[in-house]
């Protein structure tokens, strides 16, 4: 399947109150993974590549490893990078097909803003879609430092939107990265006026760890993008700790990461079902393929411009 951008996977998808899910991938274990869950349940997904996690495992073997996975599913799978601040990756994401997310929500407004409708036209003149942030989400995931939480302010996030031209809005509502605290609450009343206000995709980022009920609120009320990453890793590596300390000790990459990725397709199979988006992918009017004689989408291994 030729691999959409973000927006095209959106708008190639009926309308309906649900999400489509958006998962953190670390390595090849991870993105087979999240396939294989939305080929079980016949969901288009998200990969989603951190860019905490670039100086571990390269971005562009990450891209290889997503955009070849896409390619080769009959489910549509965008790629994407997530939580962009370096613009050495930003522009390495767009010439290499991937659509970015640019996270300015620690900058001033102004700055934002600025920096955003950069990054914007960068990835439009590409054919790649960009999602910003407005608002600032607490906790911390993949080594990164967490940021004071600042609210989305509704009426700022119409004027955002307008003046950048991003194609989806991660927004602050009360969500965290990582395992919450104490009890999750989201301010939904709030949500629903970014709603009113905004009519592109609305995301929220810190979507493991949180109550279903609450969960299926926030897609009830306008959320679209559902982030998902620390839910993942410790499937991961909680079946990774119970295997380690077996006697005898299995040493085969086989009989380590195979339980260890069955685990995280569990829990994707899971949002995916929390989400309401299984069975979409049968409704997706997109492209499936590349015409007969055309020039393949993807651009993986294409040289950094010097």
């Amino acid at each position: 399947m030729i691999v959409p951008s973000l927006k095209d996977l959106y708008n190639s998808l009926p309308a309906g109150h649900y999400a489509v899910g958006a998962f953190n991938v670390h390595n090849m274990e991870y993105v087979q993974a999240v396939i294989k869950a939305a080929e079980a349940e016949n969901a288009p997904v998200i990969l989603m590549i951190g860019e905490a996690m670039i100086p571990f495992a390269g971005l562009d073997m990450l891209a290889t490893i997503c955009l070849f996975a896409a390619e080769q599913t009959p489910v549509p799978v965008a790629v994407a990078l997530d939580h962009g601040h370096s613009f050495a990756n930003l522009e390495r994401c767009v010439e290499l097909g991937i659509s970015i997310m640019f996270d300015g929500s620690h900058l001033p407004l102004e700055e934002n803003i600025r920096l955003t409708r950069k990054f914007a036209r960068m990835a439009h003149a590409a054919g790649v879609s960009i999602e910003g942030e407005l608002g600032s989400v607490g906790g911390a995931e993949d080594g990164e430092a967490g940021k004071e939480v600042n609210l989305t302010d509704p009426r700022t996030a119409a004027r955002f939107v307008e003046e950048t031209g991003v194609d989806a809005l991660a927004v602050a509502i009360g969500n965290c990265h990582g395992f919450y605290s104490g009890t999750p609450s989201l301010d939904l009343v709030r949500l629903e006026r970014i709603r009113e206000l905004v009519h592109i995709p609305l995301v929220l980022h810190g979507g493991s760890d949180l109550p279903e009920a609450l969960s299926r609120e926030a897609i009830a009320r306008g959320i679209r993008k559902f982030n998902v990453g620390t839910d993942l890793k410790y499937a991961f590596s909680s079946t990774l700790k119970r295997l380690l300390t077996q006697e005898p000790m299995p040493y085969q990459p086989p009989a380590l990461l195979g339980p260890a990725r069955d685990a995280v397709t569990e829990v994707v199979r899971h949002k995916i079902r929390l989400f309401g988006s299984t069975g979409l992918a049968g409704q997706f009017h997109g492209p499936l393929a590349p015409a007969e004689g055309a020039v393949p989408s993807r651009t993986v291994g294409r040289p950094r411009k010097s």
